[in-house]
């Protein structure tokens, strides 16, 4: 199998030509300036896969050729990529395209041409995902998969699950419900953030485990703070004990470097409007091969405990331009290299937060450390309230970050994305700097 960074040179040479192209066509800067662009865009890429991975991570220049294939605001500094993300032109044209399509005879072009494109689409995320595409199911959020695991595994009165207090609250409702209607047992780990042990993390988990343990559940990066979790070594953990894993992978996939079934889960979701930049309202679903007959789907089915991953697509009318669009997201995703992305935007986190960790008032909740950091960082002011800094960053510096209060966490979560440079990001340094003095 693939990994993410080893996608063919040949394939990315001519992606690099298609992105020149489309960069040249959607730019509003006229015929000459399109041009212009397109050729900077295409000598920049070019140069990059000359040079080493560590040096196009540093590479400014490089990175800001890619900001230009995005149509960002250039007023408001997005630091909210980790809710949403924009997509790129080539995915925005797409869904422009597939739409406008549709719109010519609907049920014809949705259900007859558009949807036949979604087997090849199957194919291309489970070679993006490491596993076979018998265990892909296309959805519209990590939400919707993993709700389909939650509500689909076949749990009884007084089964226990383990899971976190810091998981994400659509994820914590669903298994409340269950709780709520049928009485299982949920058990909480309560992590206090960062944690920089991998054995700490491990033991947390498995330290509740108890023979009545039938589920554990595990967010692959906390969305909160960016705290990376040891996945693997719970998983190898409870699989050996006969315990079912469910990973929420909705902040991992896309941005780390790593194929599913190295993980050793049996369910993963992931939104793909994140970090792979696809259009607003994509997921997927994995769930392992032999898991999928005993799983319930989350929409009726004509067989539920069919062994075909597709009964879990059974959605009904949806939006086949957003779907297939996600296409365009791979290809631009193959294009910049999964391991300089990753590299990249643990670069960025690390370049902000380093100057301005040694502030007087300023705390940082997030790891620089690579295994238990990612992109993602949280930080807040002392004297200070999360709405305050929020609050400042946006009215005074037009800085678009998010407020995270949940549980023990409380601060201003920053994530960038592949287009944010290193000057965008002093702005946020200076920004928090005189927030801090005030």
């Amino acid at each position: 199998m693939k990994t993410f960074s080893e996608e063919p040179a040949a394939p990315r040479r001519h992606f690099l030509k298609r992105a020149a192209a489309a960069l040249a066509l959607s730019s509003p800067l006229g015929s000459w300036g399109a041009r212009l662009a397109a050729k900077d865009l295409n000598k920049a890429l070019l140069a990059a896969n000359s040079q080493s991975v560590d040096d196009t991570v540093r590479d400014e220049e490089f990175w800001y050729q890619i900001k230009q294939a995005f149509t960002v605001s250039p007023n408001i500094l997005n630091l909210n990529n980790g809710g949403v993300s924009p997509h790129p032109r080539v995915v925005q044209e797409a869904v422009e395209r597939y739409n406008r399509l549709s719109n010519e005879a609907p049920s014809y072009y949705m259900w007859r041409v558009l949807d036949a494109g979604r087997e090849p689409l199957r194919a291309r995320l489970a070679d993006l995902a490491g596993c076979s595409s018998e265990e892909i199911a296309i959805h519209r959020n990590a939400t919707e998969a993993l709700e389909t695991v939650i509500f689909g595994l076949r749990l009884q009165k007084g089964d226990e699950v383990v899971l976190a207090r810091q998981d994400y609250p659509n994820m914590l409702h669903a298994w409340r419900q269950r709780e709520k209607r049928e009485g299982i047992v949920l058990r909480y780990v309560n992590l206090n953030l960062p944690i920089e042990n991998k054995e700490e993390i491990v033991r947390q988990y498995t330290a509740l485990f108890t023979p009545k343990t039938k589920v554990v559940h595990i967010t692959h990066i906390i969305n909160w703070s960016g705290q990376t979790l040891p996945v693997r070594e719970i998983a190898d953990i409870a699989r050996a004990r006969g315990i079912e894993v469910v990973v929420d992978g909705a902040h991992s996939f896309g941005l780390l470097n790593f194929r599913i079934p190295d993980l050793n889960g049996d369910y993963f979701g992931t939104s793909l409007h994140k970090w792979l930049t696809a259009p607003f309202g994509s997921g997927m679903l994995y769930v392992r091969k032999e898991k999928i007959r005993n799983l319930y789907p989350l929409f009726g089915a004509q067989d539920p405990e069919s062994e075909d991953i597709r009964k879990f697509e059974n959605l009904g009318t949806r939006p086949f331009a957003n779907e297939q669009a996600i296409g365009q997201a791979i290809d631009f995703h193959w294009m910049i290299g999964a391991e300089r992305k990753e590299k990249r935007l643990h670069y960025l986190k690390n370049y902000w937060a380093e100057k301005v960790i040694d502030l007087p008032k300023v705390r940082l909740h997030t790891s620089l450390k690579p295994e238990f950091g990612c992109a993602i960082g949280l930080f807040s002011v002392k004297g200070k309230t999360v709405a305050e800094v929020d609050g400042a960053l946006f009215n005074k510096y037009k800085i678009h970050t998010t407020g995270i209060e949940w549980e023990n966490i409380k601060g201003v979560r920053v994530t960038p994305n592949v287009y944010t440079t290193t000057r965008d990001l002093d702005r946020l340094v200076n920004a928090i700097r005189q927030i801090a003095q005030t």
